[in-house]
């Protein structure tokens, strides 16, 4: 009878080549913030955010998205967000920002998780490692939408804000942006099929009820437009004039907080500084 040591040692040599490395897991008290994606989680090392002060032309929204943060971090009762709208006027800084202000003191107390796209369905796991933590982190997902006929994802997403048996635990909440408000599209032919035109209409307005606060954010006016460039000429040291301002939004065809950063970013590099 010949050796069958050899070749078995060959297909575990094999298999084991073929098996996907374990998803290492990292120290979930230790960084500000950290990135989900297919491979697992990542620590980052510093939330890049500007400072709140600079975020013109959405105070309201601002001071809501700031006091909700503020409130998981210190373990109170927190809103789970959805922040929908224009581009460019700020969603993401603002979450980015409110958790770096939360941390002021005491880095320790909250953490910002962004959840790449691609990993949406690997959402439970994640829930499952922040679950068993003293910490509280705000989950973050950024540009949320569905594509038509994707019922399975806003399903799930539902479930994950309340009522299923993978709800997010109770020392985590979700963040979304999103330029549409009920996230998934919605049609004009909605409201004209005769078949509970109604029901179809509340079904994709009910993912955005499920978030404690829904948020709007819309283009800002020349004024605001103007004193969001201003804010950041003046914290950067750069010489400007509304003129130019102006017309570099007229060819962005947009007056946004992106578009002024944008403006912002061209006058640094003409005055040889970085940003």
């Amino acid at each position: 009878m010949s050796d069958q040591g050899e070749p078995l040692a060959r297909i575990a040599a094999a298999l084991e080549r073929l098996a996907p490395p374990a998803v290492p897991v990292p120290d979930w008290n230790a960084a500000p913030a950290y990135v989900w994606d297919q491979h697992g989680a990542r620590a980052v090392a510093r939330i890049v955010a500007p400072p709140l002060d600079l975020l013109q032309g959405i105070d309201e929204q601002r001071q809501r998205v700031v006091d909700n943060v503020a409130r998981l971090a210190a373990g109170h009762a927190a809103h789970d967000m959805l922040l929908w709208g224009s581009r460019g006027m700020g969603k993401s800084a603002l979450l980015r920002a409110s958790v770096v202000a939360a941390q002021a003191g005491d880095p320790g107390r909250v953490a910002l998780v962004q959840v790449a796209p691609e990993a949406l369905s690997a959402l439970a796991p994640l829930f499952g490692q922040l679950g068993r933590l003293d910490r509280r982190f705000l989950v973050f997902i950024d540009d949320l939408g569905f594509e038509d006929g994707d019922s399975a994802g806003p399903r799930a997403l539902r479930s994950w804000l309340e009522g299923g048996v993978e709800a997010r635990p109770g020392n985590v909440r979700l963040a979304v942006t999103s330029n549409r408000r009920a996230i998934v599209p919605r049609h004009l032919a909605e409201q004209d099929d005769p078949i509970n035109p109604r029901d179809a209409v509340d079904d994709r307005l009910a993912l955005a009820d499920r978030f404690g606060l829904s948020i709007g954010f819309h283009n800002c006016t020349q004024d605001q437009f103007l004193a969001i460039v201003g804010g950041y000429c003046a914290q950067h040291g750069l010489d400007w004039s509304e003129g130019d301002a102006l017309e570099w939004s007229k060819r962005r065809g947009q007056r946004s907080g992106r578009v002024a950063w944008q403006f912002v970013t061209e006058l640094a590099g003409r005055a040889g500084k970085a940003l």
